[in-house]
């Protein structure tokens, strides 16, 4: 079966730029939809640094700086993913969603009718890095689309 749209689950890490290459690779052979999905986890909402600063204006000038730096590391991925994808001679879209890494992928592939999913494997501990991880089973169980978890790259 020629899947139709491919979502690429990716943050950048080591395993996630693996899956990278695999969606990339499928998607220059087959001339499919690949669609990029960046998740922002929701437990950054309850970051504001209220532990350690004593005032609200400074809660939130932290919270702002935070938003800020998630916003410009995000861009940097779609950015560097981009043009990753325009070497190939691939279109790419992004996507970005804010919440459960699991409930946003399971939303994005259903709404686009996604035929595969591709993501990369854990990040071993550690390593530093996004620490973030996708809960496989219940993404296994509802997950409609194959799904193809790629080792990372030694």
């Amino acid at each position: 079966m020629k899947a139709k749209t491919i979502i690429i689950a990716s943050h950048g890490t080591k395993g996630a730029r693996a899956a990278e290459d695999e969606a990339l690779r499928r998607a220059r052979h087959t001339g499919c939809r690949l669609i990029h999905l960046q998740i922002v986890p929701d437990f950054w909402r309850t970051m504001r640094g209220d532990d350690w600063l004593n005032n609200t204006v400074t809660q939130k000038q932290f919270g702002e700086h935070l938003e800020n730096e998630l916003a410009s590391e995000a861009l940097a991925e779609v950015k560097r993913l981009d043009a990753k994808a325009r070497d190939k001679g691939i279109e790419i879209e992004h996507r970005a969603m804010f919440g459960k890494p699991c409930d946003c992928l399971l939303r994005l592939a259903s709404q686009e009718q996604a035929d595969m999913v591709i993501m990369g494997t854990p990040r071993p501990k550690g390593e530093s890095g996004y620490s973030s991880r996708m809960k496989l089973e219940p993404l296994v169980r509802r997950l409609e689309a194959k799904l193809l978890i790629v080792p990372r790259a030694a």
